[in-house]
């Protein structure tokens, strides 16, 4: 792990390295996005995270012209949406991303779902490692994937993904993905860190919040953070996009790391990657 301005870096087993705090434009409209990475980038963030479902990776990619900051330090994620799979889908779709995010590479390229009824995952996942050897993305990996996708994927290609992001938050712990994902070196990112707000007026979150004289979700950003996770809360307010990533002045201890440990309920927020049908 190395510091950096708005926080630490993560090693990735492809030995580059990721900010652990991102900034997630979900249900972020386009116009939105622009203004709002723009404020991210501004508090410090150096991590966004969009994908091609969610329309807004135009805004996105306005926003990091708008930035001025050289491309070298804003570290890039978009996701590979479901219908593209295929591999004569892929390509078009990873040279959209491309040009509406006004990038010659994203950081980091996901398959979004496994949607296993699809039967294209292992395909994309092949499609992903060619983008890699020719440079379009430096690193790739994974989104809502679950043991036996993983399995497959790794076992066929001999290709680890750097990254699984998951659902994941106070209710939705997923401690035992997240040791599968550590067992083959990847890193566990969390979406949905807040629990789309649902965790904010936590009455266990709200009393170590008050302990420490933070906000409930900078509890929670910072439990993520110490969990060793990659993490990517999302706001458009501006007071709140910058309190997001000021987790590192406070610690929280075993008590309220157990305290927290007790909230979870596996109580899922988004649909079940194994079934999930779109």
């Amino acid at each position: 792990m190395t510091d950096y301005v708005g926080g630490p870096r993560l090693d990735m087993n492809d030995g580059l390295v990721i900010p652990q705090i991102g900034y997630g434009v979900f249900k972020v409209e386009d116009d939105v996005a622009e203004h709002s990475v723009v404020d991210a980038l501004e508090a410090g963030y150096r991590h966004i995270d969009t994908a091609a479902i969610y329309q807004n990776e135009r805004g996105v990619g306005a926003a990091l012209k708008a930035s001025g900051l050289p491309r070298e330090e804003i570290f890039v994620t978009t996701k590979l949406w479901n219908t593209d799979q295929a591999p004569d889908a892929a390509w078009p779709a990873l040279h959209k991303s491309l040009d509406l995010l006004g990038l010659e590479y994203v950081d980091l390229y996901l398959i979004h779902w496994p949607s296993p009824w699809r039967g294209n995952f292992l395909a994309a996942w092949e499609t992903l490692i060619e983008m890699r050897e020719k440079g379009l993305v430096k690193s790739i990996g994974v989104s809502n994937f679950e043991e036996e996708h993983l399995t497959e994927i790794i076992s066929a290609t001999g290709v680890t993904p750097a990254v699984n992001q998951i659902e994941l938050h106070p209710y939705l712990q997923q401690e035992s993905l997240s040791e599968i994902d550590a067992k083959h070196g990847i890193l566990t990112e969390a979406w949905s860190p807040l629990g789309q707000g649902q965790a904010l007026e936590d009455a266990v979150l709200s009393s170590i919040a008050l302990k420490h004289n933070v906000s409930t979700a900078q509890v929670i950003i910072r439990w993520h953070v110490q969990s060793g996770r990659i993490v990517i809360p999302k706001s458009v307010t501006t007071s709140r996009i910058q309190s997001n990533i000021d987790v590192f002045g406070f610690e929280l201890d075993q008590d309220d790391l157990a305290a927290i440990k007790t909230l979870n309920t596996d109580s899922r927020i988004g649909p079940d990657p194994r079934t999930a049908d779109f």
